[in-house]
């Protein structure tokens, strides 16, 4: 009988071989593995390329729709509420809406019954599949302050890792002062679990390279002093790794292309009336229940939702109007960009090279009150903006820390400090790679390795972990 293998999986996002140049601990121990190409599933983002790797699947299919699993972005319409949703964490969201989809968690239990597993950070964490799960999960107080916290199962490893290494650094998790603090915990908490719970299958998320490729660019100094911050902090977990002989694979979700242009589709659908506003008191509330047609953007893709079929061409007619809009897909064309399911919009878009698509929906109406905050879950789109201070408030960090004394004092503030200026973003994903050597990578044992027409699928990506035959 064959002992049980030891698994430790690092999503590494933002990596390409362009950083890895940058990386010489890590570099090292990649010389000695197999490196491929990986390729990400339409829209190349965290939430849609992580389903991909867990579960084993394309988010849509070309067979049968719904038989993906489902997470068609970072975010979608969901019809039944009348309401965008991002960043939802459930495990059940990728389940499938056909018949029930199994995890790489799922996989492994069956293979491996006496072995436990570990999802660290990685996402559909809240549940997750996995027997230990750590995630990023803010304490919302009533009085609306936020404070830092993860949530854990089972509950005694959260209070065991706080104790050990102190609260989360949730605000330089996202936000203007997201940075390395983030993911040395995430990678100082997965070492412990791993010498103290020692699962046979680890997955950890380490965000680092996200933060200053999307505020700088991927090709500058600063994503260079990124790689080299992140890869001394990876460097006690190889090593860690390495003297316990555990399989390891690297790899990434994306990698960040150059931008220098944001597209508004939803201010022309606006313009057009297409796209209904509840002029509330605090500002103008997107209302996409009463919309005939809106988009929720992701990157660099967007999902247009149209309301009466028998306006789709009219309105992908008007889209392709804007500049900064590449392919315009309806029908059959995004079954076969692999977003074929209940949740996608009736059109779909992809950004041209050097464009990203904003979420902006209103023009001479008043801004909702949390368009200037980091406010990931009631922008109905993504907002890059928020890892940037506003460059027109003088000394935004002594504001902040005013703001922050107001609201653990009791007062009501609001954490307005970031600007509406798009040109502040000089980097995106959610295209196909641009090229290899800015594309994303997995590296790993030979053994662990599924290449197809060599590269790896994101689908593809945990395959040899668990199989399922």
């Amino acid at each position: 009988m064959s002992a049980t293998p030891s698994i430790l999986v690092l999503n590494v996002v933002g990596l390409t071989p362009a950083l890895l140049a940058q990386m010489p601990r890590l570099s090292r121990w990649a010389a000695t593995q197999v490196n491929y190409a990986l390729t990400p599933d339409l829209p190349a983002v965290t939430c849609t390329v992580q389903a991909s790797m867990l579960t084993g699947r394309k988010p849509g299919s070309e067979a049968e729709l719904g038989a993906g699993h489902g997470a068609v972005a970072n975010g979608w319409y969901f019809r039944d509420l009348a309401e965008v949703w991002l960043w939802r964490q459930s495990c059940e969201l990728i389940t499938g809406t056909r018949e029930p989809i199994q995890t790489v968690f799922d996989r492994w239990r069956a293979a491996h019954p006496e072995s436990r597993s570990a999802q660290l950070f990685w996402w559909w964490n809240l549940p997750s599949r996995a027997d230990l799960s750590l995630t990023p999960r803010p304490t919302y107080y009533a009085d609306g302050r936020k404070g830092p916290d993860v949530h854990a199962h089972p509950p005694q490893l959260r209070e065991r890792l706080r104790r050990a290494h102190g609260d989360f650094p949730l605000f330089q998790f996202w936000g203007p002062g997201a940075g390395i603090a983030s993911s040395k915990w995430i990678l100082d908490t997965a070492a412990d679990v791993l010498r103290t719970e020692q699962p046979g299958l680890t997955l950890v998320y380490v965000p680092h390279l996200d933060y200053d490729l999307q505020r700088f660019g991927p090709h500058g100094p600063e994503a260079e002093a990124a790689a080299k911050e992140l890869d001394e902090a990876l460097t006690p977990i190889l090593d860690q790794a390495e003297q316990a002989n555990m399989e390891l694979i690297v790899l990434s979700e994306y990698g960040i292309d150059p931008v220098d242009r944001c597209v508004e589709p939803n201010r022309m659908l606006r313009e057009r009336g297409w796209l209904a506003i509840h002029p509330a008191d605090n500002g103008s509330l997107f209302d996409p229940g009463n919309s005939a047609a809106f988009a929720v953007c992701d990157h660099q893709l967007a999902h247009v939702y149209v309301q009466d079929r028998a306006q789709i061409d009219e309105v992908a007619a008007a889209l392709g109007e804007i500049d900064g809009v590449g392919e315009i897909w309806t029908g059959d064309a995004i079954a076969q960009a692999g977003l074929a399911h209940e949740r996608s919009g009736e059109i779909v878009l992809l950004a041209q090279p050097g464009a990203w698509f904003g979420y902006r929906y209103w023009n001479d109406e008043p801004e909702p009150d949390f368009a200037r905050n980091v406010d990931i879950h009631r922008k109905p789109g993504y907002d890059p903006c928020e890892l940037l201070f506003n460059p027109k408030l003088s000394a935004p960090m002594a504001r902040a820390a005013f703001k922050l004394l107001k609201k653990k004092l009791g007062f009501r503030t609001t954490m307005n400090l970031i600007g509406l200026d798009t040109s502040v973003v000089k980097g995106s994903h959610g295209r196909p790679p641009s090229s290899a050597e800015h594309g994303p990578v997995w590296i790993g044992p030979e053994s662990l390795a599924r290449p197809i027409d060599g590269t790896i699928p994101a689908h593809a990506a945990l395959a040899a972990i668990a199989p399922t035959d």
